[in-house]
């Protein structure tokens, strides 16, 4: 027997070599060849989106919004932008136990009831499915989802037949890793199997209508297992945040070709499955009987809703050369960035303090408008003394210590007042034209007078 050609091919582009090297020659990443099976050249394999699609000019094109449906999960709902769109493919991954499938289970279940919908599971038997539906008493006898199509497969072309007979409204495949073509000589899972399923899926998923949900696998960096085309190819990117062992879990939108990305959802593990959580900042609020130290409020912009988040800091003397600078939910660089600020321009040096840093709950903070917050904490740790009761700040600082203002300021201040939080330190850009009822805003233009205005404020 001929031995099969191997070919090594990159996980970002999908650029091939001929062997390994460290370098990928197509992009320039770094340690991304993975040796793939050299596949043979096919005919009449690919199909066309639109069949005999015209010319059309765009101003002769209706503009219409797009009509949607609901998954039954009202968060799930609104990382989705709304809901599931007819034809739509969505991508979610996320760490192993972390509630992928529970939350599909969950949302089939729902949709069942009005809807067609079919789960395709590649990793587990129709038994422990159903196992798992009994856990979340999706199998009650008031329940609808016993409507809900099983089907254990995990070779394509069976799946496309069944999703082809059944015709259903919504179909999640359980997962993309797991499903193989017969057109391929690969292994499950190889970066040419992944890259295939997904086209041929999207394909199935545009020309019938079906909206579809493909689970995928993540590396132990936290980015989705395989080609970087994969997440090119779907219309809608999820991620699954948080911890394992928290019972709160975070599902973002990084892309969303039908709505806003940065969406965030924000559910509870429960005995009964994934609840949504309607009031999401009071899970980002340390309970404090009294203000302490190193602790400032952060009015933060998810998507479209403000969400209030603690920031918590802690500087400590170093007993090591190299003081330590650790942040947990916020950037690295960006916080030793931020220290140079501050002393640069407020005159209050930390070149010989460890500063740990941390966002309360678990969420991940990438807006710079988190800047100040994370200054006024770090200050108030090392002077020892806590921020006044019912403060709340945000603001972008630049490197010549200018505040610089967020977007949707008006929201953040509403949303913060509807709390009872009573003192805002905000940038001067950012200040309301009419006051806000209960509330009394500090608008500063510089890190200094910032750091001053609280501290006259104690």
């Amino acid at each position: 027997m001929a031995k099969q050609k191997t070919l090594y091919t990159c996980t970002e582009c999908g650029g091939q070599a001929p062997k390994w090297q460290g370098q990928c020659p197509a992009c320039g990443a770094w340690n991304t060849l993975v040796e793939t099976v050299a596949e043979q050249a096919s005919t009449n394999r690919f199909q066309s989106l639109a069949k005999n699609a015209p010319v059309q000019r765009l101003a002769d094109i209706e503009a219409a919004d797009v009509p949607r449906f609901s998954t039954g999960v009202s968060e799930f709902d609104r990382v989705l932008g709304g809901g599931l769109v007819a034809g739509g493919v969505v991508l979610i991954g996320g760490d192993p136990g972390i509630g992928k499938s529970t939350l599909l289970l969950q949302s089939l279940g729902e949709i069942a009831s009005e809807r067609r919908a079919l789960y395709v599971s590649g990793e587990e038997s129709a038994a422990q499915i159903a196992l798992r539906a009994q856990r979340l008493s999706l199998l009650d006898p008031q329940s609808k989802a016993s409507e809900l199509k099983l089907l254990a497969e995990i070779q394509l072309e069976r799946i496309q037949a069944t999703i082809e007979a059944e015709r259903p409204d919504v179909a999640v495949i359980d997962s993309i890793q797991t499903i193989y073509s017969d057109a391929l000589t690969s292994a499950p899972g190889s970066v040419a199997q992944v890259r295939e399923c997904a086209a041929q899926l999207t394909r199935v998923a545009k020309q019938s209508g079906t909206a579809i949900i493909m689970v995928g696998h993540v590396t132990k960096e936290g980015n989705l297992a395989g080609p970087r085309v994969l997440e090119h190819i779907v219309d809608t990117v999820l991620y699954f945040e948080g911890d394992t062992h928290s019972s709160f879990r975070l599902v973002r939108a990084f892309k969303n070709r039908f709505g806003a990305v940065n969406e965030l959802g924000v559910f509870a593990m429960t005995e009964r499955g994934l609840r949504g959580v309607s009031n999401p900042s009071a899970l980002f609020l340390s309970q404090h009987e009294q203000t302490v130290p190193g602790s400032c409020v952060l009015v933060t912009q998810e998507g479209s809703r403000p969400l209030l988040v603690e920031i918590q800091a802690l500087v400590d003397t170093a007993h090591v050369p190299n003081p330590r600078r650790l942040a947990v939910g916020l950037e690295q660089n960006r916080l030793a960035l931020l220290l140079a600020v501050l002393h640069k321009h407020a005159g209050i040096a930390c070149f010989d303090q460890d500063v740990f840093l941390n966002a309360v709950g678990g969420v991940k903070i990438t807006e710079p408008a988190a800047d100040l917050a994370v200054l006024l904490a770090i200050q108030s740790s090392l002077r020892n003394k806590p921020l006044p009761k019912g403060l709340f700040v945000f603001g972008e600082v630049g490197l010549a210590g200018e505040i610089r203002p967020s977007p949707r300021g008006q929201d953040r201040l509403k949303e913060a007042a509807k709390l009872g939080f009573s003192i805002a330190v905000i940038p001067k850009a950012n200040a309301p034209k009419q006051p806000v009822e209960g509330l009394r805003v500090i608008a500063v233009e510089r890190i200094e007078q910032a750091i001053d205005q609280v501290r006259e404020l104690d």
